[in-house]
């Protein structure tokens, strides 16, 4: 018997649609164009831009003139004259400096002298520490304040002067409070006396806390000083000799004369200065070293650097990038330790071009007292005036990759990026500079020594080598 198969039942097709195309492309130009890697630039236009945030400042007073700091006191200078402290980011007047002569010098001299003798230099190691401690406490009561002042005297971010420059300074000061009363374990088996009076010579990029880094060791060790600012940035610490005065340090102990450089020859110059550290350029230095040669006067200079950062094609590129930009852009390159040099492995040299133009696009340029600011202002119409020629000078010859990270003259500092630790050691074992950074870049700690080699200088600040360097071992 036939049956009839009962045909299957499959679900009914769904109509065809049919759909648009769509493009992003205007009519009549629907062929896409692919731009090479190469060529593509990140364009943000205005979707970076923050609100001002500035930091206020009228609630902060500065006198309208300020004098020299001999003695325990506030005092006129000799000459009868003072020199106007700008603020580089408006051109505004601050206040007055007094200028300094030959003859403050040897009264700060005197009075430094007659403190180490008589009062510091007999001093407990104990005692000498408690009076540090005081001092970095104030420091940190008043962080906030010599944030702004660091800001509107040198330029300088205030992100920077607050989350950088302000906590280094209390740091130095706290960690060379506990090295006073423990130097003869620090160096076993040798007896460890002050030298006598120092003279200290500092910069403009970082005034208060170089002014730290010089300080903080020398009284630790039972020294007394006597300091010179640079002519542009006085201002933060006078701030800080009035620091001095209300942690009741003895009358003589730091002073402070402000002047122009040869207010700092005359400090070189003078026969009863024991010790020299001078922070600055290396032509500078190089005059410095010869004034000091043969007069039995310790001496510590800290001077320019030119300083390679070397990328591995095995780094954390975003990573490494940071790097680059705090190595290159902190505090708008015024660092004499800058990696201004940049060594790429070939293997990821597009990528780290095209990563680091992207990034430097996000970087804020602005007023140094607004928080969200990157880039504040040049420090000096000569500095800015080198920066444009440089910068045409590029322009015209074309810049080009330096070949090998030791091919200069200067030492200070370098840079390695790798995921390799074995890579690191290795390259570190064969960069001739005296601090070497891996995986990071400007980093600073009162721990650990910072020094120049070769035309970057010699000696060591911060750490146990920053210690002998004011000390008299036998």
């Amino acid at each position: 018997m036939k049956t009839k198969l009962k045909p299957s039942r499959t679900a009914p097709r769904a109509p065809r649609v049919k759909t648009a195309k769509l493009s992003l492309l205007p009519a009549g130009n629907r062929t896409r164009t692919v731009v090479p890697l190469r060529d593509r630039h990140l364009t943000f236009g205005s979707k970076w831009d923050y609100a001002p945030a500035p930091e206020t400042f009228e609630h902060i007073k500065i006198a309208p003139r300020h004098e020299l700091f001999i003695g325990g006191k506030f005092v006129a200078p000799s000459t009868g004259k003072h020199f106007g402290s700008i603020n580089p980011a408006t051109e505004e007047t601050l206040t007055e400096i007094a200028l300094g002569g030959e003859q403050d010098v040897d009264l700060a001299v005197q009075a430094a002298r007659h403190a180490f003798e008589n009062v510091w230099g007999k001093m407990p190691g104990r005692e000498r520490g408690k009076y540090l401690y005081r001092i970095a406490r104030i420091i940190q009561e008043k962080m906030r304040e010599l944030a702004v002042l660091e800001s509107m005297d040198g330029g300088k971010p205030i992100k920077e002067t607050r989350d950088v420059d302000l906590p280094l300074v209390a740091a130095h000061f706290f960690y060379h409070a506990g090295w006073a009363d423990k130097l003869q374990y620090a160096f076993p088996n040798r007896t460890p006396k002050p030298l006598g009076v120092a003279g200290q010579i500092i910069p403009w990029n970082f005034p208060l806390l170089m002014a730290a880094w010089k300080i903080a060791p020398a009284i630790a060790c039972g020294n007394t000083v006597v300091i010179k600012p640079s002519k542009t940035t006085s201002l933060t610490l006078l701030r800080l000799a009035e620091i001095f005065q209300e942690a009741e340090l003895p009358d003589g102990v730091v002073n402070v004369v402000t002047g122009v450089g040869e207010t700092g020859t005359a400090i070189v110059k003078h026969p009863d200065v024991n010790k020299i550290a001078f922070t600055g350029s290396t032509e500078i230095g190089k005059q410095l070293a010869q004034l000091v040669a043969g007069t039995g006067k310790k001496i510590t200079l800290e001077l320019g650097g030119k300083a390679a950062n070397i990328i591995m094609e095995d780094a954390p590129i975003d990573q490494a990038i940071e790097g680059v930009i705090a190595g290159i852009y902190f505090n708008m390159g015024h660092v004499c330790c800058a990696g201004s040099r940049l060594l790429v492995q070939e293997g990821i040299y597009p990528t780290v071009v095209r990563k680091l133009r992207d990034r430097i696009q996000t970087l804020r340029i602005g007023n140094p007292l607004d928080k969200n600011t990157d880039i504040g202002a040049i420090n000096n119409k000569p500095q800015l005036e080198k920066i444009r020629e440089l910068v045409q000078s590029g322009v015209d010859e074309g810049a080009e990759l330096v070949q090998r990270a030791n091919n200069t003259p200067y030492g200070l500092s370098a840079g390695v990026w790798t995921d390799k630790g074995s890579k690191i050691f290795k390259m570190v074992g064969k960069l001739r500079a005296g601090v070497v950074w891996a995986n990071t870049f400007n980093k600073f700690d009162p721990t650990s020594p910072f020094g120049g080699y070769k035309e970057s200088g010699f000696g060591r600040e911060g750490g146990l080598q920053g210690l002998m360097a004011y000390l008299k071992l036998s």
